[in-house]
């Protein structure tokens, strides 16, 4: 089988490794975790960056301080991953579904204006396959109705909008480096921003509501509990490791590249003649390459083509059951928005194998998709 996603480490990542477990600093907030910050802040422009044990933590952190109170609404879309919506229920909050665009995927600014409501705090934008909502539009909604913007960027590590980083836009902004995403190490996450006052509240929530670090830099002579947080530290060892893969991302990115236009390129002939729709990189983002995907006519084609897919040993993959229609969506919400783009592009969507090493494991990588797709489509 040609596999999903692999990891791309080798020796330098294994070396990191090892140099921190010799230097007996395993905790975390150590030196391989305060060089990865500075490294992260120097490559994104946020001004404050935390790392975190997951980007599911760091929009945990993000969320904390809102204060929601019970019935506050985050607006966000539907078509994300659980921990988006996770981080607003845990925290006394109200998940608002939004609909999407059917060519990039992103949360459309439009159904946001029309979910805003009294009891609305926050924008969840989510950074769909490494390519930028609309964040000009979201964020000039934001400021119109006094609101925060939470960048979920799980997907956007070395992302960009008008040449800014994704998750360095909004007031928050929240990054992945889980097994699965494009700078890894193995489970991690960041949270950034560029206000000193959201700072200050973050680093006290991620020192389990203390303030321990303000203790540390001697501007209190005592460190205790002052609100409320949890532990959301990461070890030093994923910090090495997460060091080397930044330093890789040039190298990751080109390579993914690689591989997402020589799909694009072959499947033009099918989108020409209406088989399917190839995903779309506005002029204004510049792309990670994180997924390669593309969308059928049908929720049938879908089901056929991935049994096909797996049958001539491609790892393909739908994507997101919508949250709203999922079944603790349903629970939180029986009566569900009606968001047709989303409900589509869940029926219809597939997701090809990429990853950087794909070319040289399975050079006939694109040939085999190629040959799935015609003999389904008998062209």
């Amino acid at each position: 089988m040609i596999p999903f996603h692999k990891p791309y480490t080798d020796e330098r990542e294994a070396n990191a490794l090892y140099d921190t477990l010799k230097s007996g600093v395993l905790r975390g907030d150590g030196p391989a975790s305060k060089s990865v910050q500075k490294l992260i802040s120097d490559i994104t422009g946020a001004k404050y960056v935390y790392f975190t044990t997951s980007c599911t933590h760091a929009l945990e952190i993000a969320i904390l301080s809102l204060n929601l109170k019970p019935g506050d609404e985050v607006i966000m879309p539907s078509f994300t991953f659980v921990s988006t919506a996770n981080a607003v229920l845990l925290h006394g909050g109200k998940p608002v579904f939004c609909d999407i665009h059917p060519d990039t995927l992103n949360i459309a600014p439009d159904d946001i204006r029309s979910k805003i409501s009294s009891r609305t705090r926050a924008i969840i934008p989510v950074h769909y396959a490494g390519v930028s909502a609309e964040m000009d539009a979201i964020c000039a909604l934001a400021n119109e109705y006094n609101l925060q913007v939470i960048e979920d960027a799980a997907q956007g590590a070395d992302a960009y909008y008008n040449n800014r980083h994704l998750g360095s836009i909004g007031d928050m902004g929240c990054l992945s480096f889980h097994d699965t995403k494009n700078i890894t190490c193995g489970e991690g996450g960041a949270f950034l921003t560029n206000s000193e006052e959201i700072a200050r509240k973050a680093e006290v929530i991620r020192e389990k509501g203390t303030n321990r670090s303000a203790f540390l830099r001697g501007e209190v002579d005592k460190y205790t509990w002052i609100e409320r947080g949890s532990s959301f530290i990461q070890s030093d060892l994923l910090a090495a490791m997460l060091n080397i893969q930044w330093q890789k991302k040039d190298e990751i990115r080109r390579l993914r590249k690689n591989i997402w236009e020589t799909y694009h390129a072959a499947l033009e002939a099918f989108e020409l003649a209406g088989y399917l729709q190839r995903p779309v990189i506005p002029k204004q983002c510049t792309s990670n390459y994180h997924t390669y995907f593309f969308t059928v006519n049908s929720p049938a084609d879908q089901d056929n083509l991935l049994q096909l897919f797996r049958s001539h040993g491609i790892s393909a993959s739908f994507h997101y059951i919508p949250l709203h229609t999922s079944p603790f969506g349903l629970q939180i919400n029986p009566t569900p928005p009606s968001l047709p783009v989303t409900e589509k592009i869940s029926n219809c969507l597939i997701r090809l194998p990429i990853y950087p090493g794909l070319l040289d494991e399975h050079p006939d990588f694109c040939t085999l998709a190629l040959h799935v797709l015609s003999e389904y489509y008998s062209i």
